[in-house]
């Protein structure tokens, strides 16, 4: 990889104009996207529910864990404000539709975020956990793959998330576990903050299984279980290493220049699969969603096509595929 000699920005390849018309956000689309992923969760639910075979519960288990991702990329989106072109629409089905089905807190989610857009690669990124061991060997990546896939990796997210949802461990949406001193804590006190934090999650969840038992099948729930400890677990390792893994190395001392922005971040080209699997609603251009934040995911397309055109991502990492994004991260031994 090559960097350019003097610092760049995204305003030396777009013009203001641009801009504007990329960032502009619109309601409809935002509903749009929403539909889509329940749309497909519903399908799969249905699938099962009327022909329950081996090869269609494998099936909505993979296309479920896809749009658990989606969901979580959704609220994603709506933590910059940019699923949604009305503010309250951002707030109340980010965190009711996308966040809390898939046991995550919008507010939470967000101040933890923007700190990793403040501060990407640098000692400071609370996602720099994610990223630090890579590249790793292929056999130590089967193993992760395997956990994931087993349901071990899920579990442990489970009691990691109950216990930051009641106050025994600092939030995060990395893996560093940070405990919180428990002295003066009263049993209240820890109830409070459970039903505050845990409270919407089981609400949702409570009533998409009530809705499923409505419809006569109130046993599909389990599929959404089984997804969430499986193939989502696995889906969100493949995408967070995608996005920044392998990438520039993290900052020595003080803040790196804007300019890296361009070069600690990864461009996945994505084919169907992938975008069913792991990279729903584009998420896969990561490196134009760090450049422009704002960006909602229905325009970040017509971004990354502007900036190759004009040169901008020449010596940037852009993997051609998830399958070379993986050679990228991993050796041999």
């Amino acid at each position: 990889m090559t960097t350019r000699a003097r610092p760049r920005g995204v305003t030396d390849f777009l013009t203001a104009a641009e801009i504007r018309e990329l960032t502009e956000r619109s309601d409809a689309r935002g509903f749009m996207a929403v539909a889509t992923s329940w749309g497909m969760i519903a399908a799969s639910f249905a699938l099962v529910g009327l022909h329950p075979r081996w090869w269609t519960i494998v099936i909505a288990l993979i296309v479920i864990g896809g749009r658990q991702l989606g969901l979580s990329i959704l609220m994603h989106d709506a933590a910059h404000r940019s699923l949604f072109r009305t503010r309250r629409l951002n707030l109340v089905i980010g965190q009711w539709l996308c966040a809390a089905p898939g046991w995550t807190s919008l507010a939470r989610y967000r101040a933890h975020h923007l700190r990793h857009h403040a501060h990407t690669n640098e000692p400071d990124d609370p996602d720099l956990a994610l990223v630090a061991p890579f590249p790793i060997s292929r056999a130590s990546l089967a193993r992760k793959f395997a956990r994931d896939l087993s349901g071990l990796t899920g579990l442990k997210r489970v009691v990691a998330l109950l216990a930051m949802d009641f106050g025994v461990l600092e939030y995060t949406a990395s893996v560093t576990i940070t405990r919180i001193d428990q002295r003066g804590r009263s049993v209240v006190d820890v109830a409070r903050c459970g039903l505050r934090n845990f409270g919407p999650v089981l609400l949702t969840n409570v009533a998409l299984g009530l809705l499923l038992r409505a419809a006569g099948h109130g046993e599909l729930y389990m599929l959404w279980v089984g997804a969430y400890l499986t193939s989502f677990s696995l889906f969100l390792r493949i995408r967070a290493m995608a996005e920044h893994a392998c990438t520039q190395p993290p900052a020595e001392s003080g803040p790196a220049p804007r300019a890296t922005v361009f070069f600690n971040t990864r461009t996945t080209q994505a084919n169907l699969i992938a975008r069913l699997t792991v990279a729903p609603h584009a998420v896969n251009y990561h490196l134009e969603h760090h450049l422009l934040p704002t960006v909602p995911l229905y325009s970040v397309s017509r971004m990354h096509r502007l900036l190759r055109e004009r040169g901008a991502l020449a010596g940037c990492h852009v993997s051609s595929s998830y399958r070379a994004m993986l050679r990228t991260v991993t050796t041999a031994h």
